[in-house]
This record gives structure tokens, C-alpha cells and sequence, in this order.
């Protein structure tokens, strides 16, 4: 991606929301209280969802509202999209989470860490895309493991009303060889349908020229939604950037911060 480029997605994305409001306590707890609005639709939905999968009795107020926003308040929809969510949750993840001797080749790779919080009080993953390598033995499968185990380690961290989080892609050294369109694909699709109204921020550094053939080709699976939290930083700009949502006291050492990183797996 050429540094035109990644300047014009960078003040195209800045133009959409104004700098966070600097916070002496970053562990602020953001509450977002359910509506009256949301809580009728959410009690339409669970009528719908009970009825057919009795399961979803054990599911909180908070996760029906999730698939209700990325639908738009559409129950029907909503509900078809949280039932199909559950019947997958059941089928790929039948001990009701994935341990790490399932994903020992991802693990190996070192490319995900966790650590800290930004100024809403989210968890902080950092992923390093030139780690990334096609896992030729244990195939897309382990792949698509190693994105549920570190989209639940997330989760973990959240609480109700603050359920998002926020990743920074760093693409420095990024080449061919991580090119990996199937897994990419796979971790959007993963990410979109069984996540909703998780994600809160992509923040995308150090950025190559190589990286842009490869989001030509992701682009057009990206939800609009998503494509609102994905934000190129300029290098020039990278530190002042990433303390926008994060303090210092929580942004990793590598980027002018005070926070060691840790393995996701570790964390």
C-alpha cells in the first residue's frame, strides 16, 4: 500500500471519531445499558430462539443484543443468525472450549499476544502478520481453532455492557509468505458470524505496499460495520496514533509504551 494511500484511509477513518478523552484510571468500566427498545426486541428474539433451541436459556441479555445490533434489531433475523451460531458453537467447539495441545502448530508461530486494556477499558490483542505461515500439519482446521481460542481468551476479559476489543495488526516484515487468503478469509468469517459487536478496533501498522493486492482481495468480505473499525496508521504518526485510545501505562513497549507483551496463550 502506497504512504498515500494508508494517509487517506488513516484521516478517512480519524474523520469518523474524535480522540478519546485522556483518562487518569484506563480500567474505566463502560457501561452500555441495554435500552427499552433493545430489551423488547431481545425479549421477541428469545421467544424465537428458546422455541427451538432450549439451550439458549442459558444465554444472557447481553449476548442475544449483540446479534440483535449486527442485524439491526431484526429479530428474525438476529435469531436465525444466533441459532446458526449456536448449532456451530456445538460442532466445533463440543467441549465448550479449545485447549492449547489442539493448536500446538499455531502456537508455535508466537504471532498473538494479549496484554492491558485501551481507554475504554477493552482488551488489547497485538498480532504480528509476518509470523503467520500456512500450517501445512494441521491445516485450515487448526487454523480456524487458534481464532476461537483467542477470540474467547478476549471475550474472557470483557463484562456486560463492555464487550468489545480492540488488535493491532502490525505488518511490519510482512511478505508473500504470509499471504494466507483461506485463513484470513475464514478468521473474517469466524469473526463476523459467531463474534458480532465484539470487535471494536483494528488498528493496522506499519503497513507494506504488498499488503494492498491482499486487501483488494479481503475487502469485499468485510461487513460495513467492520470496515468502520479498521484504521491504517501512518508510521509518522504511529505512537501519537495508538495513544489516542490506549495510555501509555498499556501500550506495549515496542511502541513507545510501558506494557510487556505476553503470548495469548500465556495470558
Amino acid at each position: 500500500m502506497k504512504p498515500n494511500d494508508v494517509e487517506l484511509l488513516s484521516k478517512q477513518r480519524m474523520k469518523q471519531e474524535a480522540a478519546a478523552a485522556e483518562k487518569e484510571d484506563v480500567q474505566v468500566q463502560c457501561s452500555d445499558t441495554i435500552t427499552e427498545q433493545e430489551m423488547n426486541k431481545i425479549e421477541l428474539m428469545r421467544a424465537l430462539v428458546e422455541k427451538q433451541d432450549p439451550s439458549s436459556k442459558e444465554v444472557d441479555d447481553y449476548a442475544l443484543r449483540r446479534f440483535l445490533r449486527a442485524r439491526d434489531l431484526d429479530v428474525e433475523k438476529s435469531a436465525a443468525m444466533f441459532l446458526k451460531y449456536l448449532k456451530w458453537r456445538q460442532s466445533f467447539v463440543p467441549k465448550e472450549s479449545i485447549s492449547v495441545c489442539e493448536i500446538p502448530n499455531e502456537i508455535a508461530q508466537n504471532k498473538m499476544f494479549m496484554q492491558g486494556v485501551d481507554k475504554q477499558g477493552c482488551p488489547i490483542a497485538v498480532v504480528f502478520g509476518s509470523r503467520h505461515i500456512q500450517n501445512k500439519l494441521g491445516g485450515l482446521k487448526e487454523f480456524k481453532r487458534f481464532i476461537v481460542f483467542a477470540l474467547d481468551k478476549l471475550c474472557e476479559r470483557t463484562s456486560p455492557g463492555r464487550e468489545k476489543f480492540t488488535i493491532i495488526g502490525d505488518l511490519q516484515g510482512f511478505g508473500y509468505c504470509n499471504s494466507d487468503v483461506r485463513a484470513y478469509l475464514a478468521a473474517l468469517s469466524i469473526i463476523q458470524d459467531c463474534y458480532p459487536e465484539r470487535l471494536g478496533k483494528v488498528l493496522l501498522i506499519h503497513v507494506p505496499s504488498l499488503f494492498c493486492t491482499l486487501w483488494k482481495i479481503l475487502y469485499p468480505y468485510i461487513d460495513n460495520n467492520t470496515k468502520k473499525k479498521i484504521m491504517f496508521v501512518e508510521n509518522k504518526r504511529l505512537t501519537a496514533t495508538l495513544l489516542q485510545d490506549i495510555d501509555e501505562s498499556q501500550l506495549p513497549e515496542t511502541y513507545g509504551g510501558k506494557m510487556q507483551l505476553v503470548p495469548i496463550h500465556d495470558a
